[in-house]
Parts: C-alpha cells; structure tokens; sequence
C-alpha cells in the first residue's frame, strides 16, 4: 500500500511503551513498515488498523491516474545512485498516493553476441551483475516493494553485498535462493533483454544515465526540474486534487500517544 510516508508519523510515537497501556506492534509481526498498511490482515496482525483506516480515508482521489515516473538507470552509475537515494525514493515516500515509479536497471549496457557473457556494462562486470539483480528483485516482488530493496541497495557502501540482507529485510518471504536463480538462469537474462528492448524504444533516444520520463515522455525541462527537486514537479504535473504535503496543508490525526 502506498501509506509508508504517512504511517511513519506514528512510528515516532510508538517506538515504546509508556503507562497509558498502549503498546507498540509485537515481535510477532514480521513486515517492516512499509509492508503494514499493504493488507488488513497485515495491520491486524501488526496492531495498526485504526492508524491504516485513518490513513486511507485521507488519500488522494484515485479516479485521478498518478503521475507515472521510469528511471532507466545502471546499478552502480554515481549519478544514478544520487537520484535515487536524495530524490526519487524520498520524493515516493511522502507522495506515492499520486506517483507511480517503474524502475529499469540497464542505461548504457550492451547486449553483445556472446553466450557466456551477453551484455557488457559501462562500470564493468559487477555492474551487470547488479542490474540483473535488481530486475530479478524487480520481478520477484513487484516495483512499489522492489523499490525499498532497491533504495537499500542503491545507499549501501557496496550495492551487491547489501543485496541479500536488503532483500530480507524487505521482503523476508522472499528467499535469496529465488534471486540467485533468476540471476543465473535463463529468466535473469531474459528479463535484461526486457529492459534493453524498453531502453532502446526510448523516443528520443537516450543520451546518458539517469533518464527520466514522465508519463512516457521526456523533456529537458522536466529532466533539469528533477534533479534539482522532484518533489515540486510531481506536485505541479499532479492533475487532481493536490495531497496535503504539496500544499502544506495540516492533517489531523489521531494524536492519542504510546
């Protein structure tokens, strides 16, 4: 569900018991926030129904379609990793109700006649292997879920080593097993050559890593406007009624405390 920015409101205030008798959700819960609000059995199970109900009463009209953003994009490109970790993933965290993100992990790559090796990268081998990765994660969880594993990865230090404990932490149900799979088999290779097909459609082509579109198109404008603050520019291309943090209107909620 896309509440993760809205509910982490009240994770500030229930981090851990007090004397009101109120408590914080129990170990039993095994989903990380952002998975809380995805079902009713998960906020049930994880002790913040009320907070979810809440949450959904104040979304966005969904009759209004959101404003579709795909980042095509390589796993270790610099410039790559700075538009995801400072703000295409903090930008989603507080308007995901009005933006939808497709990720395409393969910018420059290469697909190459060779069966042993059938793409080559701009930043090398490891590159590949985390494009691959990722759109296996891509595959196995879906974009909205994927995302987090993928923004873990993206800030981490080193983004392959980060993958396996990204993944658990994110998606526990989810065996590392299942990526390895797909990375080594025929499905991994299967889903580059998707997303080399995706690139390559590109109209106009592109020129350099991050390319961003907007509602499947791409201008300069927009891309300048980016990189320098998205969260303004979904507000602005939003055709509905704007959310409450484009405006800065207040929102009132439960303000009982833990």
């Amino acid at each position: 569900m896309k509440l993760f920015g809205l509910l982490s409101v009240f994770l500030l205030f229930c981090t851990n018991r007090s004397s009101s008798g109120m408590s914080h959700p129990k170990p039993a819960c095994r989903y990380p926030p952002s998975q809380w609000c995805r079902s009713l059995e998960i906020a049930i199970q994880c002790k913040v129904q009320k907070q979810c109900m809440e949450l959904n009463a104040i979304r966005p009209n969904q009759t209004v379609p959101p404003v579709s953003v795909t980042l095509y994009y390589e796993s270790l490109c610099p410039a790559c990793r700075g538009f995801i970790t400072q703000q295409l993933f903090p930008t989603w965290t507080m308007l995901q109700d009005i933006m939808a993100v497709t990720l395409v992990p393969f910018g420059n790559a290469k697909e190459v006649p060779a069966a042993d090796a059938p793409f080559t990268c701009q930043h090398g081998e490891p590159e590949c292997t985390g494009n691959m990765v990722e759109a296996c994660v891509i595959h196995l969880t879906g974009q909205s879920l994927a995302f987090h594993i993928i923004y873990c990865m993206e800030s981490s230090a080193d983004v392959l080593s980060a993958a396996q404990p990204c993944l658990q932490l994110y998606a526990p149900s989810v065996s590392w097993s299942s990526v390895e799979s797909c990375v080594k088999g025929s499905l991994g290779y299967e889903l580059m050559h998707a997303n080399a097909v995706m690139t390559r459609a590109l109209n106009p082509a592109h020129t350099h890593v991050p390319w961003v579109t907007f509602n499947g198109e791409y201008t300069e404008d927009n891309e300048d406007r980016a990189m320098s603050s998205l969260f303004s520019l979904i507000c602005k291309l939003y055709k509905g009624v704007k959310p409450p943090a484009c405006t800065g209107a207040p929102v009132r909620l439960d303000r009982s405390l833990c």
